[in-house]
């Protein structure tokens, strides 16, 4: 079975030595050693001002929609994991779509402003696949008009734009440490934010609202993360760069390969580098693409539907219609990308792909 992405698992005697630093801590979670160590490793890998992991990649982006948010309107894109829409949503706030530009993916800069009200407070943008959005038109907008910028960035560990980590984007910047993602720590995530006042109030937020052991700060969640996780962190961390290059040739492998006559991939934002997460291609019609998938899943390989169906949709959700983001969301379709796929189920894949 070849599923559209598979969890790196790190040589077990290296996760078995941190764990051991575990037990002999006997700490398990409250932010032990472990994870103290991971997040100095990550700022130093990321190249980043700062940076606290959590538990996962939705929290932080309920965190960031709470204090940045304000019971208001947040513009946000059609085109992402439904964990951006049900952030905004569960904390009170209300999406507003903006529909996606058809090669990048990303929200469309141009339409952002026709959105705004004054019940706007934030722009909420995904860097979808890892691509990275239109940050400098979206920074210019939010200045002109006063907001906030929150960027969910679960897809860009290691991705920098103009030289430095897209993290350093926006008030506050998400990420996601699932198992399927990247780089993981089995669950978990991370915010990034070099407010130092907001820094603080996202401290305490993922901390039950905590200043020292009997006294609050403010309203707070369970956000931390356990010593276990971030022992998978501290030893999947010193095999991103073998991972990376695996995924990067697999990519290469697809676009050298694939005819892309009636066929089309992501435009990758100039001046960005990219991470090879995710391998999306996009069929001429959705009758194709289901032909495919079915081919596809009769010989055990199944590739996935991100993102499927466009979240302004979603049963939950009064949108719009977002033309682009329907008409995109029916025809993509994520090729297997992981560490360790075979040559000859990459041959399979491509064959039916281009049959």
């Amino acid at each position: 079975m070849i599923n559209v992405t598979k969890t790196y698992f790190p040589p077990l005697d290296v996760y078995a030595k941190q764990l051991k630093r575990v037990w002999e801590n006997e700490w398990l979670t409250n932010r032990g050693e472990l994870l103290k160590e991971l997040e100095d490793k990550l700022k130093s890998y990321l190249s980043v001002s700062d940076i606290i992991v959590m538990n996962n990649g939705t929290i932080p982006l309920q965190i960031a929609v709470k204090l940045l948010g304000k019971g208001g309107e947040i513009i946000t894109t059609p085109f992402s994991y439904v964990a951006t829409t049900s952030s905004i949503i569960w904390e009170n706030c209300t999406p507003v779509f903006v529909d996606i530009h058809p090669e990048k993916f990303t929200i469309d800069y141009e339409k952002i402003e026709a959105a705004i009200t004054e019940k706007t407070t934030c722009i909420l943008a995904t860097h979808v696949f890892g691509n990275v959005c239109d940050i400098e038109e979206i920074d210019l907008i939010a200045k002109k008009h006063n907001l906030k910028v929150i960027y969910d960035a679960a897809h860009c560990f290691g991705v920098q734009y103009k030289g430095q980590s897209v993290f350093e984007y926006g008030d506050i910047s998400t990420c996601s440490f699932h198992a399927t993602k990247l780089f993981h720590t089995g669950e978990g995530g991370a915010v990034f934010c070099k407010d130092e006042t907001l820094r603080h109030q996202i401290y305490y937020s993922h901390n039950f609202g905590h200043n020292g052991p009997l006294d609050f700060h403010g309203l707070g969640i369970n956000g931390k993360i356990s010593e276990l996780h971030a022992a998978m962190g501290l030893s999947v961390l010193p095999y991103m760069d073998e991972i990376i290059e695996s995924r990067k040739k697999t990519v290469e492998w697809y676009q050298s390969r694939i005819d892309f006559t009636k066929k089309k991939s992501i435009k990758l934002k100039e001046n960005s580098t990219w991470n090879y997460s995710y391998y999306p291609i996009v069929f001429e019609n959705e009758n194709q693409l289901l032909q495919k998938l079915q081919e596809l899943n009769a010989i055990n390989i199944n590739p996935r539907r991100y993102f499927y169906p466009s979240l302004n949709t979603i049963p939950y959700v009064k949108g719009k219609p977002m033309p682009v983001s329907e008409d995109i969301a029916k025809r993509i379709l994520c090729l297997p990308l992981f560490v360790g796929i075979e040559e000859a189920d990459l041959e399979k894949i491509i064959t039916v792909i281009n049959r």
